[in-house]
């Protein structure tokens, strides 16, 4: 029987998600430092150490950001703060002025077991909307609209959402590495 992922995190909407994607994974919340970068992979290294460090097991760590184009890529791994300062409405009116309202959303998963670290991102391109629209998701779900789509994440039914967002794409490539190492 194969041993769950030690996936640390405070929201259990990430879980939820991991585990929708057929991921074994069981919740550790704990309130990890938050590196100050726009990288949300240099985020998740240092958050994995962290959580080893105070574990002292192998942990599973994720970290996602938002770059805005017209912003030359703020708020990037930042975007948690700028939500919880601003609100969703207020993200969305600040790019009033700008006639490109381009985003890409990435995600950075890092495995960490002491020694060996294994990382991996994914990426969803798409654009923000001109308000909150949806109530499903998590964050800034109501306000990114993925290429192709004319539909935030928040929008979307969960299956529609994994198929296309930038943690679906990050966690289908940590199974590829996964299985590229024979550990699936």
């Amino acid at each position: 029987m194969p041993v769950p992922f030690l996936f640390v995190t405070t929201r259990r909407e990430k879980v939820e998600e991991a585990r929708r994607l057929g991921f074994l994974v069981e919740q550790r919340a704990l309130e990890l430092p938050e590196p100050q970068s726009l990288d949300p992979a240099e985020i998740a290294r240092e958050k994995a150490a962290a959580a080893w460090e105070r574990l002292r097991g192998p942990v599973l760590v994720e970290d996602s950001g938002l770059s805005v184009t017209a912003w030359g890529g703020f708020p990037g791994a930042l975007v948690k703060w700028l939500e919880r300062s601003a609100g969703l409405a207020a993200f969305a009116r600040m790019l009033d002025g700008f006639p490109d309202r381009s985003a890409v959303a990435r995600c950075a998963l890092c495995y960490f077991d002491g020694r060996d670290a294994m990382a991996a991102v994914g990426e969803a391109r798409g654009s923000l909307a001109e308000a909150p629209r949806g109530s499903a998701g998590f964050g800034w779900d109501a306000l990114f609209v993925p290429e192709g789509s004319a539909m935030t994440f928040a929008e979307m039914r969960p299956e529609e959402k994994d198929a296309v967002s930038h943690r679906g794409r990050a966690w289908r490539a940590f199974s590829e590495k996964l299985a590229a190492k024979g550990l699936l």
